[in-house]
């Protein structure tokens, strides 16, 4: 049975589509697809041999049928299956919006992201899917071409998390991999806070080319500021933090220096942490910002692609 569909949902996913499209740029548009190639060549005719081409491209069959030399073409195998995995856990309803500085929620960030990514692929002729998960796998969309699709994602990529539901990675990783036969590109969207997946970002990153997309507020953990891996917390008295997806409530005296120097201390080792995890598994980590735009940390990232595919 569909669902009914939310006006007010409707009406940001649609906002979000117009932006996406038009972040998706030639530069984007042509970044995505320098960056993914097809999987394979597929034979595509034979013609006859020319100064320059290579001896082991001779079709010695039709070569010795006509009594010239004639070689096979072959051509890339360009479409591309794109799949994102969302978490949709109580955390990633998380967004401030301070005076100085409006800031998107990481829910809607991570919708953006969902869209720009999407539009590239269809402008390419790729397919994209996604699979939303909490505790449990909450919904999957099978991997389908064209607009009116992409406008689905966006619309299931804005759906407000669920009070108190934890991120259960490993389940949703393994549920990936039994799912996506086909190899793909699988963008992993979170907050990843007390991500514990190593195993399991490895075993799908065997199959799939894997890229960990990690969307923070600096806010979350009670920081003013976020410049790369720098964190500072203010001195603001008494602090309630609430763990979303347990409702669980801590209270931390920002007066004292030895406490915001230790929250320093772990924001920066666990997000050094989890950098170093991807690393070992071979899989790219990309963070995008809560505020400022998502295209400019895509094109910085397929840049980076770009020039490490250079140098192999």
């Amino acid at each position: 049975m569909a669902r009914a569909l939310d006006p007010e949902l409707l009406a940001e996913a649609r906002r979000i589509q117009l932006r996406a499209d038009r972040m998706v740029t030639d530069v984007m548009s042509g970044g995505y697809s320098s960056v993914f190639r097809g999987s394979g060549i597929e034979f595509d005719e034979v013609r006859e041999f020319a100064e320059g081409d290579e001896l082991r491209s001779v079709d010695w069959n039709v070569t010795a049928r006509v009594g010239r030399p004639f070689v096979k073409k072959f051509v890339e195998e360009r479409e591309l299956t794109v799949m994102f995995l969302l978490d949709v856990s109580s955390s990633m309803a998380f967004g401030t919006k301070p005076n100085r500085n409006e800031r998107r929620s990481v829910t809607s960030t991570a919708a953006m992201f969902v869209g720009c990514v999407a539009f590239a692929a269809a402008r390419n002729n790729d397919k994209a899917g996604l699979i939303t998960f909490a505790e449990d796998i909450e919904r999957y969309v099978p991997a389908k071409k064209g607009r009116n699709h992409v406008l689905r994602l966006i619309r299931e990529a804005c759906e407000t998390p669920a009070a108190n539901q934890k991120t259960d990675f490993k389940r949703a990783l393994d549920y990936a991999g039994r799912v996506q036969r086909r190899r793909a590109i699988v963008f992993v969207v979170s907050d990843f806070l007390g991500a514990d997946c190593e195993r399991e970002l490895r075993l799908l990153s065997r199959r799939h080319e894997v890229i960990a997309v990690r969307l923070r507020d600096p806010f979350a953990a009670g920081l003013d500021r976020v410049g790369g891996d720098v964190a500072q917390m203010p001195n603001a008295g008494l602090l309630h933090l609430l763990d979303p997806e347990t409702n669980e409530t801590v209270v931390v005296d920002t007066t004292s220096r030895r406490v915001r120097d230790e929250v320093q201390r772990r924001w920066l080792a666990e997000r050094s942490g989890f950098r170093d995890a991807c690393r070992r598994c071979g899989v790219d980590l990309l963070d995008v910002p809560t505020e400022g735009s998502v295209g400019e940390p895509l094109i910085k990232f397929f840049r980076m692609r770009e020039r490490r595919g250079r140098r192999r």
